[in-house]
């Protein structure tokens, strides 16, 4: 049985800002009918936050009420509509100007205006879009008429909604319940029931299947490594939490190592799928400035959404996590230590910029200028977007403030430095075996080479900022560490959320191997700095086998820009209404192995209709709807696969597995799905040499029976063969031939579907898109 959100909270005092944070919580779960469990904490525990709801199955935990209830509704309404843009922005104003009026007992005359524009944004969004939105106002005017009864009577229309949404059954039980939760008191426990049941494909009494050949089931328990056996342990790069995905992060990392593990799931590998988001540093403070809140409810915003995206994406990780947890605190200070007790850090005083205005030590991410190396006037400082060059703030040509556009002053200030040269000889033992065993891309050998070549440097592991994992040493307590040497230690402290025996994959190397995919500008952190950071420790880790590195997807004539509106981002996609199994093909068939690479729409459209919908489409369709016909009633018939043209369609097609194979287990993704095309362009050619018609069925019986078993036979295959390329059309597939995931092996084989199988109801698995949206989707995407 499938475990229940958990909500956690502890006594609060009524109206609150803890009471109405809870109540948000409790009516957007009674208003999305979820059913949880309670928790009430006795005292404030370390690090804990409440009120907060645990999802176990997503495996993920939400502070922020607003947040939650996104990632509730995302569920049953997916958030993309110009209508939700609206609603997000009305959102935004309740966090941070409507609540904190409400806090302050603002006097109502005050809140004239607030209540005018609150009354708009109801009778502007359409009333099945706005429900996240009616949550937070109604609590936020709850709270309010509590204490003033009268207080909307200037404002009808603001009253009577108020007054129409405090009648709804769930409300109503939502304020009852939250006065026992509110003083301690916990409701009885609902009996845990399933969230979800595993769903039949067709009808299992009409299946003739071989036996073994169905994928087993996943594990419902955290994996662990299986002794004698291969286990890979899979992480993609934490995405940063102060903005959406756009395609070329999602390809870049997340989109890959999910194609990959996929991979490993069809053939039965046992894996993990580690990821989650990274939340810490200087760009997590300067977008919570930018939007009035807190760091944390920040990071609650974005891991959300973030999740939100990869959901609709189909990417499935064994556990997405964050690396705002007190097991992150843990280990990176743990780790901390030992490198200090191995005498592998320096002290040192580094001169920084410092802003008279903000009165502050100005961060990397703080600080823009000229880039020394390129002259590109952007420069961050902590790296060049345009050379990509690693840079310190110092070091920029006219420094300025990115706050105030201030210009800073040098002032030292004393930090820890990861002492990188003395770990250079380790560093490179442990490249040149790994880099040749693993077989590491290319751009990944390139750049660490070229880090190892010039020589490490001295690399400053702390910062001055408040929004990090503390140093804990009690001369540094001001001081945080650096978000590069903390962030891949997220790697390790999210396995230890999925798992408290996460040791046994990261301190396992004789097991397991990890494999590791990200963007090409990553590639210096997870093959030199955090590598050094574990072997200065002298433990034994899992380190590094296979880094899988891309270079950068560009969009159109540009590059993807949040801010300029230029390019699709991940809830853009959404929008669309383009099924998500193409929008994943054509990001792999695109993916930038060796060379950057460009999305435009007209190529996008093209792939669907030349590609998916004339040869894999075409194929599957043709043979499936050819087999449910009157001639053969969906019923395989017995047949040889002995005869020439079968002979040599296996034939031709172990070839292609034995690349596919080649490929996909090295994380050549795009050749892999290139060879997934050819196997159906195969299956066409097949179809067109025996000319399967009427003719063939009436004059040439054997022959034709032979064709539609071996080729009913091959669409089994290509089930398997696109299942970590495009997950949902497995499943269109599985439901149209009757049959349960296929293991995918070394081999096709012929009859894995027997004769008598009774197969289900073919469908287009693909739709043509018309030429003319490029025109449309280029204007609406910048």
């Amino acid at each position: 049985m499938a475990k229940l959100p958990k909500l956690v909270l502890r006594q609060c005092q009524p109206h609150s800002k803890e009471w109405i944070q809870l109540l948000k919580l409790v009516l957007a779960c009674a208003l999305q009918n979820v059913k949880v469990q309670y928790s009430i904490l006795e005292n404030a525990e370390f690090g804990a936050l409440v009120p907060s709801l645990e999802f176990a199955k997503e495996r993920v935990s939400l502070f922020e009420p607003n947040a939650t209830s996104r990632f509730l509704y995302a569920k049953t309404t997916p958030l993309s509509s110009v209508d939700d843009a609206a609603m997000f922005s009305a959102l935004e104003w309740e966090e941070n100007t409507m609540l904190p009026l409400i806090l302050k007992s603002t006097p109502i005359a005050s809140l004239s205006k607030d209540f005018s524009y609150a009354q708009k944004v109801l009778s502007k969004i359409p009333a099945n879009r706005r429900e996240i939105f009616e949550i937070s106002l109604f609590v936020d005017l709850y709270t309010l008429v509590q204490n003033i009864p009268n207080a909307l009577s200037a404002h009808s229309s603001l009253e009577s909604w108020f007054y129409e949404f405090s009648k709804k059954e769930a409300v109503i039980d939502s304020l009852a319940l939250i006065q026992k939760l509110s003083a301690g008191i916990l409701p009885q426990a609902p009996s845990e029931e399933a969230v979800e049941s595993q769903a039949l494909v067709g009808d299992e009494t009409m299946r003739k299947i071989k036996p073994g050949v169905a994928l087993p089931p996943k594990p419902t328990e955290p994996k662990m490594p299986i002794p004698g056996q291969e286990n890979i342990l899979i992480t993609s790069a934490l995405p940063y939490v102060n903005n959406v995905p756009h395609l070329g992060n999602l390809i870049g990392s997340t989109l890959s190592a999910d194609v990959f593990a996929r991979y490993l799931r069809v053939t039965n590998v046992n894996h993990v799928f580690i990821c989650g988001t990274d939340e810490y540093g200087t760009a997590t403070e300067t977008k919570a400035l930018e939007e009035g809140v807190s760091c944390q409810e920040l990071c609650d915003k974005y891991n959300a959404l973030h999740k939100e995206v990869y959901d609709y994406f189909q990417i499935e990780f064994d556990h997405f996590g964050r690396t705002t947890t007190p097991q992150q605190t843990e280990i990176a200070q743990s780790i901390f230590h030992q490198l200090l007790a191995n005498d592998c850090l320096i002290e040192d005083t580094m001169t920084q910029l410092y802003c008279d205005k903000c009165s502050r030590f100005l961060a990397d991410r703080y600080v823009e200028g000229i880039c020394p190396k390129c002259g590109y006037n952007d420069a961050r400082g902590d790296q060049c977007d345009q050379c990509g060059g690693l840079l310190n703030a110092s070091d920029l040509i006219k420094p300025r403030c990115k706050m105030d556009g201030n210009s800073p002053v040098l002032k030292d200030s004393t930090h820890l430095f990861l002492d990188l040269p003395k770990l250079q000889p380790a560093c490179e033992a442990f490249v040149a075996k790994s880099s040749e065993e693993g077989k590491w891309t290319a751009n990944g050998r390139t750049i660490t080479h070229s880090w190892l070549k010039e020589g490490l440097k001295p690399r400053c592991i702390t910062r001055d900022l408040k929004w990090g994992t503390p140093v804990p040493l009690e001369r540094m307590k001001e001081k945080v560490f650096y978000v590069w040497y903390d962030a891949p230690i997220g790697y390790l402290s999210i396995t230890a959320n999925y798992t408290k025996d996460w040791e046994r994959w990261w301190k396992n190397p004789e097991e397991v191997k990890l494999y590791q995919f990200m963007g090409k500008d990553n590639v210096p952190f997870h093959t030199v700095i955090f590598p050094c950071s574990l072997l200065g420790t002298n433990d034994k880790w899992t380190l590094l086998h296979h880094i899988n590195t891309t270079e950068y997807l560009n969009y159109e004539d540009g590059k993807f820009s949040k801010s300029r509106n230029v390019g699709v981002f991940g809830n853009n996609v959404m929008d669309t209404g383009i099924p998500i199994s193409v929008w994943r093909y054509y990001l792999v068939s695109s993916r930038p192995d060796s060379n950057d690479s460009i999305f435009t729409w007209k190529e996008f459209i093209a792939k669907n209709n030349s590609e998916l919908l004339a040869n894999f489409g075409n194929f599957c369709n043709r043979i499936l709807k050819f087999c449910a016909s009157h001639r053969y009633n969906s019923t395989l018939p017995t047949f040889s696969t002995d005869c020439a043209n079968e002979a040599k369609l296996i034939q031709d097609v172990n070839a292609l597995l034995v690349r596919y194979h080649a490929d996909m287990k090295l994380g050549k993704l795009r050749q892999g799905l290139r060879t997934v095309m050819e196997v159906s362009q195969l299956g066409n050619g097949y179809l067109q040499s025996v000319k399967i018609d009427n003719t063939l069925y009436s004059q040439h019986r054997e022959l034709c029976d032979a064709a539609v078993g071996v080729a009913v036979n091959l669409v089994y295959l290509l089930s398997a063969l696109v299942f970590p390329f495009m997950p949902s059309t497995t499943t269109d597939l599985c439901a149209q031939l009757n049959a349960p995931l296929l293991t995918l092996g070394s081999e096709f084989d012929p009859n894995s579907l027997l004769p008598g199988h009774v197969i289900g109801s073919p469908q287009h698995l693909f739709t043509r898109i018309d030429e003319k949206m490029e025109h449309v989707y280029r204007a609406r995407y910048g």
